[in-house]
């Protein structure tokens, strides 16, 4: 894989979609542009609940402190800091890939999902629009799709978005773990604020698409009693479904997640990081199948009871993880995929040669 910097990448704040980025940061930004040799990543984790995922962009603008994709950037020889939040890489090619990808006879139309790994919403898709013309080509194909994302940039493919829901398949899930905006800046400093992104989904379930929210992380002793505000919310801005995760600490991760909120929460720091060892043990973090998305003991259950009664209390379907909601993801009611006729190949040969 060969990636060439950009000496003068774009300014997606100088873009008509400015709005909804909001303010540039003033941290310095880099960007590797690359000719990626494929764009479709399989996954076999019974945690995950999708195959098949596309990540247009490596590394993530938004900077979000428990990020569990930091270590991936490793993989480039950048490190799971400050280099994953500020050095980004685009892959240039991914529409073509991805519509590549569909044109081989092994695809069978599974869903695919936006994005495994890093945000494909981020601040650069205002310039790129990788995101969406990887969309139009699920459009083209009718190739069911599932989106989770903090980017409140996706109101701008809202008309492309109720098109690929009513042509093929589509749930967009929004990712909203703090209700408090102050919460959300300290953790997740270059994200949208909430009120944003539940000003997202409000534009997305009116148009008629399947939306939901992500609870997720769940920091226990910060965002553990946001939980009912989350939904209540979520289900105003016309949410119908929710999925939550707890937070997730590798060992790249760690240091980031727990420098950021000492600094910000330093009152808090100690409780979040007993209530973390009370629920994953020791190592906080449990990195088995089966054990990486929930917690274990009293606590745990307190927490697993009242995202359970806030669901039930305001209409909202309840997964107990991110692949448990993919049985309701028309996972097994087959697959709206079909491949675009060519114009030549509505005429037999026969019928073009009486013409």
């Amino acid at each position: 894989m060969a990636i060439a910097k950009v000496s003068n990448p774009p300014n997606p704040w100088r873009t008509v979609e400015r709005e909804w980025l909001g303010e540039p940061p003033e941290a310095e930004l880099t960007v590797y542009e690359e000719r990626a040799a494929s764009i479709l990543s399989e996954n076999d984790s019974p945690d995950v609940g999708f195959r098949f995922s596309v990540n247009p962009y490596r590394g993530c603008f938004h900077g979000c402190a428990y990020c569990y994709a930091r270590p991936s950037h490793q993989y480039l020889d950048f490190g799971a800091g400050t280099d994953f939040d500020r050095k980004l890489v685009v892959k240039m090619n991914a529409p073509e890939l991805l519509e590549a990808a569909f044109e081989k006879q092994s695809w069978q139309g599974e869903q695919v999902a936006f994005s495994g790994v890093t945000d494909c919403y981020q601040p650069l898709e205002a310039s790129y629009r990788l995101t969406r013309r990887c969309l139009e080509v699920c459009h083209k194909y009718r190739n069911p799709v599932k989106i989770i994302t903090k980017g409140a940039l996706i109101r701008r493919d809202a008309e492309l978005l109720a098109a690929l829901a009513r042509d093929a398949r589509l749930t967009v899930y929004i990712s909203i773990p703090f209700a408090d905006a102050q919460y959300a800046r300290a953790i997740e400093p270059q994200a949208p604020s909430p009120e944003a992104r539940f000003a997202a989904l409000r534009a997305l379930a009116e148009r008629g698409i399947e939306c939901g929210v992500a609870v997720a992380p769940l920091i226990p002793g910060l965002n553990d009693d946001q939980i009912p505000e989350v939904l209540e919310r979520a289900r105003a801005a016309g949410a119908t479904r929710a999925f939550r995760i707890l937070l997730r600490l590798p060992d790249e991760v760690r240091p980031v997640f727990e420098e950021r909120l000492r600094a910000a929460f330093p009152l808090r720091y100690e409780r979040v990081m007993s209530a973390m060892r009370e629920l994953r043990g020791p190592k906080l973090y449990g990195g088995g199948f089966g054990r990486r998305m929930v917690g274990h003991g009293s606590r745990w259950r307190a927490i697993e009871d009242l995202f359970a009664l806030a669901c039930r209390r305001h209409g909202i379907l309840a997964a107990r993880e991110l692949e448990a909601d993919a049985e309701g993801d028309h996972a097994s009611s087959g697959t709206t995929f079909r491949r675009p006729i060519a114009q030549g190949e509505l005429f037999p040969d026969s019928a073009r040669g009486e013409e």
